[in-house]
């Protein structure tokens, strides 16, 4: 005898373990189980004793699938009542249940016997069946059974004896043998609403011989042997049937459609009337219209491509090419103007380009050249409003930032002046930038292209808290955009004997060929520092080290250029002393050198603004409110808010004119526009042939290399793809094209999306209401 307790103390026996323990006793030959479970299911199968031998189980505390799969010579005993499911699948095992039985038990069953001592739920009996080549299967309850008994039977016989069940109005529960097509169903008592197939008949002989043999057998193993003679009277028993196959070819009725089936012989009000007022229509698998679970929308422009997302100006660059691809080359120069006036000194030149790092087309052969576009439109002209606002903006500082907000201010019809305390209009590109990575022909033709459109230039002009103020007397907005220009360095031992980067890059740029040493250091290996090292190369250095305490933060391709001149990088190094020959780290190491010079970052001189507790800052920058304004009127924008690149300082200086438009002309508007990127996953890579790197186009042949992402370039794919022809292309003229999906004539199969190269189709949940559901209203 095989004995076990599931649950000691507090801790309750998995089912796994539980059946891997009985499993390895019949193995070694146990046929006696004496289970006290603790809800633990599939007790009892399938199971086969290596003797053939007959397996007896007696359980307490069933879970659900008593039984399940119970193969022959098993015997299960189950006291008082068990969960759903017993015999569930049952292949000629015995199993007994002193009580009730829950939902679906003997689903499936295809052999043995099954005594229930009690009530069975819903749907017992369920597709129970019969293989011709076995015993057939047998289902035996005490009492009744809940709804929808017998439900899709196929074979077998039940006995529903009726005990107990006189406050019901069927045992059998409502709508019993639905779909009912083999095997018989005895009961004792009253039933109603079988299907009009199914045949409702007295016994004959052979049905109480099979009824009287099996009576006293099923009494016995429940224990209820006292209740022969009360259940013995075959008066009072009926069976049902379903039609044979003859019988329905021959039966004299008509065949009725499903909605006729379902209004007059179904459920009435539909089997989930208390959720849905049921229409009482057949529903395909594949629908069109309302009742399609998906609708796909066309969604061109709405997501903003990777390399337009990952412009701080967001430069839709895809746009540009879409352009290209319909021959509009003239209008696919000027559109990136309406984002910078630098296509070619900041985009072409000195960018690091984070658009094309985010480029699509990099992850199947070699990003687009977008940077290098840029050149195309260096001496593009964009067309600048004649309506003028009659509003004057000021913008203090003539760098990337103040320029670009000037730009985006001219174009909006606004008088705008520019001031600036350098000799000549430009910021950092005039600067500090090497000529030799920003040719100053080219920035020089970019910014004769602000000054045409209007803006007005004011060089040699130093700000002071006096001139400020008059500024904003004389206008009815002002942008700050003085940028950082005081080197930033930590207070080492000698940092007196240091060369300010900054100080050092200007002179140069202005021709003033500034002292160098033979042996210089750089501190500091961002980009800043390899302009430095490139500058005392320029001014005869034989020798540059650039330190710095991280990894170089600058561009490879900066890197790779200082290295190629003979300059070495040596990182970490903790700058702590500073001599006159070289320079000591925090662990006594030292680098010889005859000049220092720190490039390590620059912080904005903000002298000029009033003493006002309501302007915030963080250290040394400014900390502008939502709308980037520091003061009323007052916005900011570039490195006087955070340093950063100089496309950072473009981005910076639309986002402060587009909220300085809106002060002047006292609009509201909505947060500066962002927006989301174009999921990677609706991306069609495979639509793309790859490129060798040898034959990559130049940038203007990039336009079948752009993926352009989240931006319809109109190659019919999806027209094509469409199987049911749902898709319709409009032609709206000037170049405008729509693509549309005919609700009456789409499925929701989500192929365009699937096909779509570009991610323009998106498959949403339909959200049309279907007015059937009940909400709960009282209109309902």
């Amino acid at each position: 005898m095989f004995k076990i307790d599931t649950l000691k103390g507090h801790d309750r026996m998995s089912t796994q373990d539980l059946l891997l323990a009985v499993g390895s006793a019949v193995a070694n030959g146990e046929t006696d189980f004496e289970i006290a479970a603790s809800g633990q299911h599939d007790i009892g199968g399938p199971l086969w004793h290596p003797e053939g031998k007959t397996l007896h189980f007696h359980v307490t505390n069933a879970g659900q699938r008593l039984g399940s799969m119970c193969l022959n010579n098993t015997e299960i005993i189950a006291d008082g009542s068990v969960s759903a499911d017993v015999g569930w699948l049952n292949a000629g095992g015995k199993i007994v249940v002193k009580g009730d039985a829950g939902d679906t038990a003997g689903h499936c069953s295809s052999g043995g016997k099954i005594y229930i001592g009690g009530r069975g739920g819903t749907r017992t009996g369920s597709l129970m069946k019969h293989d011709p080549l076995y015993e057939e299967p047998q289902l035996w309850i005490l009492k009744n059974v809940g709804s929808f008994a017998f439900e899709f039977m196929g074979g077998g016989r039940a006995v529903v004896c009726g005990f107990d069940s006189e406050e019901f109005d069927s045992v059998l529960g409502e709508r019993p043998c639905v779909g009912m097509v083999g095997g018989t169903v005895y009961f004792r008592g009253h039933s109603h609403d079988h299907p009009a197939d199914i045949l409702l008949e007295e016994l004959d002989k052979d049905d109480i011989a099979f009824l009287a043999e099996g009576m006293d057998k099923f009494l016995e193993s429940i224990g209820k042997e006292n209740l022969h003679n009360d259940l013995s009277d075959w008066s009072q028993w009926h069976k049902l049937r379903p039609l044979t196959f003859d019988e329905k070819q021959n039966a004299d009725t008509k065949h009725t459609d499903m909605r006729s089936f379902r209004l007059n012989e179904w459920i009435k009000g539909g089997m989930f009337s208390d959720v849905a007022v049921d229409d009482f229509a057949v529903k395909n698998l594949v629908e069109k219209g309302l009742y399609r679970q998906h609708i796909p929308v066309w969604n061109n422009a709405k997501y903003a491509a990777p390399c337009e997302f990952a412009c701080p100006a967001h430069i839709p660059t895809q746009l540009r090419y879409k352009l290209l691809r319909t021959e509009k080359q003239e209008e696919a120069t000027k559109l990136i103007l309406e984002y910078t006036p630098f296509p070619g000194s900041v985009c072409a030149s000195v960018c690091p380009n984070p658009c094309m790092d985010a480029c699509t087309r990099a992850k199947i052969d070699q990003s687009v050249q977008i940077g290098p576009l840029g050149f195309q439109s260096v001496y593009a002209k964009l067309d600048i409003t004649s309506k003028k606002t009659g509003k004057k903006i000021a913008v203090i500082g003539g760098g990337v930032a103040g320029l670009g907000a000037a730009w985006q201010l001219i174009q909006r019809g606004h008088d705008v002046t520019v001031y600036d305390e350098d000799d000549h209009i430009g910021g950092k590109l005039e600067q500090v930038i090497p000529r030799a990575r920003l040719p100053h022909e080219l920035l020089q033709a970019e910014l004769k292209r602000i000054e045409d459109a209007g803006v007005k230039f004011v060089p040699k002009f130093k700000v002071d808290a006096e001139k400020f103020t008059a500024i904003r007397q004389n206008n009815d907005a002002v942008v700050l955009a003085t940028g950082g220009h005081k080197s930033r360095f930590f207070p080492w031992e000698g940092a007196e004997k240091l060369t300010m980067g900054l100080t050092f890059l200007k002179a140069i740029n202005r021709g003033e060929h500034p002292y160098v040493g033979k042996n210089v250091i750089v501190i500091g290996c961002g980009n800043s520092g390899m302009d430095t090292a490139r500058g005392a190369y320029d001014m005869g250095a034989e020798k540059v080290t650039c330190i710095d305490v991280q990894k170089p933060a600058a561009f490879q391709n900066e890197i790779d250029h200082i290295e190629q001149m003979g300059g070495e990088l040596i990182w970490p190094f903790m700058t702590s002393k500073i001599t006159d020959e070289g320079i000591y780290d925090n662990t006594g190491k030292f680098i010889a050198g005859d000049m220092v010079i720190v490039s390590i970052g620059e912080a904005p001189i903000l002298d000029y603004l009033p003493q006002d507790d309501k302007i915030k800052k963080f250290r040394d920058w400014l900390v502008p409110g939502k709308d980037n304004t520091i003061l009323d009127g007052i916005f900011v924008a570039g490195d006087v808010i955070k340093p950063g690149r100089l496309v950072d300082a473009i981005g910076s200086g639309n986002k402060a004119a587009y909220y300085a438009d809106a002060y002047v002309m006292r609009k509201d508007v909505p947060a500066f526009p962002e927006k989301r990127e174009v999921p990677a996953d609706m991306l069609g890579k495979e639509y793309f042939a790859k490129y060798h790197h040898e034959d990559l186009p130049e940038p203007l042949g990039d336009v079948d290399r752009c993926v352009s992402c989240g931006t319809c370039r109109d190659c019919r794919t999806c027209l094509d793809s469409c199987p049911e022809k749902a898709i319709d292309r409009i032609d709206h003229g000037m170049g405008i094209i729509e693509y549309r999906s005919d609700p009456d004539k789409c499925i929701g199969c989500g192929i365009c999306s699937g096909v779509c190269p570009c991610g323009i189709w998106e498959l949403n949940d339909n959200p049309e209401p279907i007015k059937m559901y009940r909400t709960g209203s009282k209109a309902e």
